[in-house]
């Protein structure tokens, strides 16, 4: 079984590294021409290309909740800050071509050297920072975040950071609710399975289903960041141990009262 895994996954590698060539050279000189919404849609339309090849050739689907949370066009699709679980690149390319408004993602800037893909993100009005310089990076995050905000972007942020393993929890830093007091926008916290999947660290996919799970915005005026994010955390966890229950070892009798 694993062999077949390891073969699927191999050709899923290899439908991403042969579209995404032609599309980033695409995208690149597109945004020569033009900047904003035809270039980020066309780099979605890529992400779905990459995702419609996971499901039919990896054999993954996936399963959305909560799309009722978020703000609709009715609203003028209301900024907010969506905060999700990150345990895999799954997520990273899914959300875009879940979402009905553009995004703006918070991500190290090695990512724009990657070629092809890297070069076409570089396109795109999101926010790259440079990890090592910590009050830089912040400033940056703060300074376009509001930005992006003022234009009706959607600003998308891991609050751990980095990818956590399979029912595992990273620490999750107060960027994320910094950001959403400082602009006054509400965050979305957003549950996902995708490590039952993709794992982190590694290439090879498997079959099944990652469930989605999307909150309610959580107001942000008037809170402090410590116990936003809190709140956060909380929702998140305690949804993604309703999702995946295999991967969390069930507490210990007793534990509750200790």
């Amino acid at each position: 079984m694993k062999l077949v895994w390891a073969l699927r996954s191999a050709l899923f590698v290899t439908w991403m590294a042969v579209t995404v060539i032609p599309w980033g050279i695409a995208m690149v000189l597109l945004s020569v021409v033009v900047r904003g919404a035809p270039v980020y849609w066309g780099c979605v339309g890529w992400l779905r290309t990459a995702m419609w090849g996971m499901r039919v050739i990896c054999g993954v689907q996936w399963r959305v909740t909560g799309m009722e949370h978020l703000p609709t066009a009715a609203d003028g699709r209301a900024a907010v800050l969506l905060a999700p679980k990150h345990q895999s690149t799954l997520e990273t390319f899914l959300f875009p071509t879940l979402m009905p408004h553009p995004l703006a993602y918070v991500f190290k800037r090695e990512l724009l050297y990657i070629p092809f893909f890297g070069w076409a993100m570089s396109r795109m009005d999101m926010i790259h920072i440079d990890r090592s310089k910590r009050t830089e990076a912040w400033n940056k995050v703060a300074e376009q975040g509001r930005r992006l905000f003022s234009q009706g972007i959607w600003v998308i942020m891991f609050p751990e950071g980095t990818r956590a393993p399979r029912g595992g929890q990273g620490t999750y830093k107060t960027g994320a609710s910094r950001l959403a007091i400082n602009a006054g926008v509400p965050i979305v916290p957003i549950a996902v399975s995708s490590a039952k999947c993709w794992p982190r660290r590694s290439f090879l996919v498997r079959p099944g289903v990652v469930d989605v799970s999307i909150g309610r915005p959580i107001p942000s005026v008037g809170r402090e960041s410590d116990e936003l994010m809190r709140e956060v955390e909380t929702w998140i966890e305690t949804e993604m141990r309703r999702l995946d229950p295999e991967a969390y070892p069930a507490a210990p009798q007793g534990a509750a009262h200790a």
